[in-house]
């Protein structure tokens, strides 16, 4: 392994980008394998961000004119370090949070200066000589994450001549409407290439962000939260957005508790994943009428999570639209039987499934697994009002079809009481084995802890995972 070039190193180390410790480890073994690692490892500045040490190398790495500058303001900072950086770290980092930027000289402060020196003049002071130093070491910043720390004004690293090259190439953009306008106007006049964007809409003025939405020549994700402070966001509906056709992913969370318009959703005509959450009880997302006879042609992947008074709107979205999803996740459904029913007629391409049916609903189900041959995923609440796991267990070993490989219970309450016996779910991996045709199960129980906490019942499944009848079990969630 230590003669692998350079490059075959990158490739294997790259899969070992989530995993910190191994990669440290792989610093110690020679200066090859250290030089490979050292760029993997620093590519996340807000990951080492949460390093004191780290951070400590990061500002070590200033070049004398910041550190004249933080002396002239009586910035004066020790760091021990017995010899000089053996890299330039700051080069190796492509992902930046403007958020952890301040934190952390925040927290840098503490530990290496008196406490006189910490107010936001000098986080301010510092904060800026670090941008100056990613804006100027970084070849190319591939994320980038702006939001505001406390009340501390916005470096304009942006404005800095670096920038333009620095964040040609952005990709991912994460950024609140209640942004400095400045920033977010340079952000609209440099980076035109970005595929990935978040952002938080706290405000109603918002012409910046459709600003800098329409400078976008090949978006493909566009997610947007709203806060409980924004009580709609016309600007998305009333601007000309040219790039409208290259949007295929679109996620909507609303934290509001008021009805809000979806219309802006309509100009979105190549989606292939649509995800439409609320969090706030009341908020029906009654404007899904809106959409309710939108032809969305390429729509593989959708996400409901909200009450709704009527389902009739949803259903004339998949008498339109179903026959191209192959994956349904319903969290607001309640167990609505016409919705269910509607999910078998028109839906038969599924591949996943996530809806809930209520305790004198088994033969609905029967009817969806009719109708939807190729479900290779099924996720259903259990206990309260709906199924209970028993009756869930043993209407999927009947009634499912070879291509189901992926079970997944969901439950309502974190406090939920099993009433699955050990022999009624022994009953059920006998059944899966017996089948004709089965494949090896991936069974999850999302907040179901009663489920493992009773011994047997573990016992059980340890004993149908030895035999190969469970492939994985997990109790978690599937998101």
């Amino acid at each position: 392994m230590s003669q692998l070039s350079a490059d075959c190193l990158n490739e294997i180390f790259e899969y070992l980008e989530d995993d910190k410790v191994s990669l440290y480890s792989c610093l110690l073994v020679n200066r090859l394998w250290c030089e490979v690692s050292v760029r993997i490892l620093w590519i996340n500045a807000g990951y080492i961000s949460k390093h004191r040490r780290s951070y400590d190398v990061l500002i070590s790495c200033l070049p004398c004119e910041s550190k004249e500058i933080l002396s002239n303001n009586g910035i004066n900072i020790s760091i021990s370090t017995s010899k000089p950086p053996m890299f330039n770290y700051a080069r190796f980092c492509r992902i930046i949070s403007t958020y952890m930027v301040y934190f952390q000289v925040e927290n840098f402060l503490k530990n290496h200066s008196s406490n006189d020196l910490i107010n936001e003049n000098n986080i301010y002071i510092l904060a800026q000589e670090i941008f100056k130093l990613y804006i100027k070491q970084i070849p190319s910043i591939k994320e980038l994450a702006v939001s505001r720390f406390r009340n501390l004004p916005m470096v304009p690293f942006l404005s800095y001549p670096e920038a333009k090259e620095s964040l040609k190439n952005l990709s991912k953009l994460t950024c609140n409407s209640n942004a400095d306008p400045e920033l977010l106007y340079h952000l609209s006049q440099t980076c035109h290439n970005i595929h990935s964007l978040m952002v938080f809409f706290t405000t109603n003025k918002s012409n910046e962000i459709a600003d800098l939405i329409s400078a976008q020549k090949n978006l493909k994700y566009l997610i947007i939260r709203k806060t409980s402070h924004c009580s709609n966001i016309k600007v998305l509906a009333n601007t000309k957005l040219p790039n409208a056709h290259t949007i295929t992913k679109l996620i909507y969370r609303d934290f509001n508790r008021y009805n809000t318009s979806l219309s802006f959703i309509t100009k979105f005509v190549n989606l292939q994943e649509l995800t439409l959450c609320s969090f706030m009880y009341q908020n029906t997302f009654e404007d899904f009428k809106s959409l309710q006879y939108v032809k969305f042609p390429q729509l593989q992947i959708l996400t409901i999570n909200f009450k709704t008074q009527s389902c009739e709107p949803l259903i004339n979205f998949l008498e339109i639209n179903g026959s191209h999803l192959r994956e349904f996740y319903l969290f607001g459904n309640n167990g609505d039987n016409s919705l269910n029913l509607a999910i078998a007629e028109y839906c038969s391409g599924l591949r996943k499934l996530c809806t809930s049916f209520k305790k004198d609903e088994l033969e609905t189900l029967r009817i969806v697994f009719d109708g939807c041959q190729n479900l290779k995923s099924i996720a259903i609440y259990c206990g309260d009002k709906y199924l209970s796991e028993k009756e869930a267990l043993e209407s999927i070993a009947k009634y499912s079809h070879k291509t189901l490989c992926e079970i997944i219970l969901h439950y309502k309450s974190n406090y939920f009481e099993t009433t699955l016996l050990p022999e009624e779910l022994e009953s059920f991996f006998i059944s899966w084995k017996n089948r004709s045709s089965h494949n090896p199960l991936y069974f999850m129980v999302t907040s179901g802890e009663s489920l493992t906490s009773n011994h047997k019942n573990m016992k059980i499944i340890e004993k149908y995972v030895k035999l190969g009848v469970v492939k994985k079990f997990k109790v978690g969630s599937d998101h």
